[in-house]
């Protein structure tokens, strides 16, 4: 059962799917979980595949667009803001506490790619999250700085005069997130199965969605150089972790970023590594989806 809720967040709001099973006992409020979704990614495409799992296996689950992007208020368009995206899961976590049926004590938050570090970055302080799921989680602050030939304080300086440059002429620059199609890919040198599989998830109909623009602000870029989504994990961080990772290591990092935040986290549950599966196919292929969201159902239900 799916319920099309805003999200109040300050002067503007989010767009957000609620995903309910088919039978709800009013008598007892039920356990929930508020989705994480990838960078560029809408809760039509990644969140919603997770979340109407969780739901026909009786746990209630929240996805959303986030602030300035998807159908979700907040300008300028197509911002990727590590600390607003935190701020997100927190006004989802607003929302959702205050609809019937739903244990404002018992919600959880499960994070996927880019989505699982701003999980994990939200849940050290704000404890209201009881439980944090991870499914091959991405530090965006490594990822970014490690894309950098000249180093990220290089590339800050570059940044700091190409803002000047855009506010004076008052034109904001905008950036693939990926190359828009495969042709384009190979053009450029872009042949590795994480690339190719990327591209043909969110830019071909297997997964792409109107909403989903493939673009981001440059501006934002040097806030996600500065970010760091495991600072202080160590120190508070306490919630029951659950981490999930494709066994087949490529490039995307999630691996070894989740084997980190596994041996930072105070309080790790459970590590699973799903053999034969690449990062994108945790996305979206039903083998290795409900292989996840089954150990998540458990998880979940044993740590809410």
């Amino acid at each position: 059962m799916l319920q099309h809720i805003t999200i109040p967040r300050g002067p503007i709001d989010l767009a957000a799917h609620l995903y309910l099973p088919d039978s709800i006992d009013d008598a007892a409020p039920l356990r929930a979980v508020v989705l994480s979704t990838p960078g560029s990614s809408v809760k039509e495409q990644i969140g919603a595949n997770y979340a109407s799992r969780l739901a026909a296996r009786g746990v209630p689950a929240l996805s959303f667009d986030p602030a300035h992007q998807g159908q979700s208020g907040g300008e300028p368009r197509d911002l990727e803001d590590p600390y607003r995206r935190g701020e997100d899961i927190s006004y989802a976590i607003d929302a959702l506490s205050t609809i019937p049926g739903i244990d404002p004590e018992r919600i959880g938050v499960l994070g996927i790619c880019a989505g699982g570090g701003y999980a994990v970055h939200t849940a050290r302080t704000d404890h209201r999250i009881k439980a944090v799921g991870a499914v091959v989680p991405g530090n965006m602050g490594t990822s970014f700085r490690s894309f950098q030939p000249d180093g990220a304080a290089a590339a800050l300086d570059t940044m700091a005069d190409a803002r000047i440059k855009e506010t004076r002429s008052g034109e904001l620059t905008r950036v693939n997130w990926l190359p828009d199609t495969l042709e384009e890919a190979t053009a450029v040198g872009l042949t590795d199965i994480d690339t190719t599989q990327a591209i043909t998830y969110y830019r071909t109909e297997r997964g792409r969605n109107e909403h989903s623009t493939n673009r981001r602000l440059s501006l934002g870029d040097s806030l996600l150089l500065g970010y760091d989504a495991y600072h202080l994990v160590d120190q508070l961080m306490t919630q029951p972790l659950q981490v999930i990772l494709a066994g087949r290591i490529g490039n995307t990092g999630s691996y070894e970023s989740g084997m980190q935040l596994w041996k930072l986290a105070p309080n790790p549950v459970d590590l699973m590594v799903i053999d034969g599966a690449g990062h994108y196919e945790m996305y979206d292929e039903p083998e290795y989806v409900d292989t996840a969201v089954d150990r998540l159902v458990n998880f979940y239900l044993n740590n809410l």
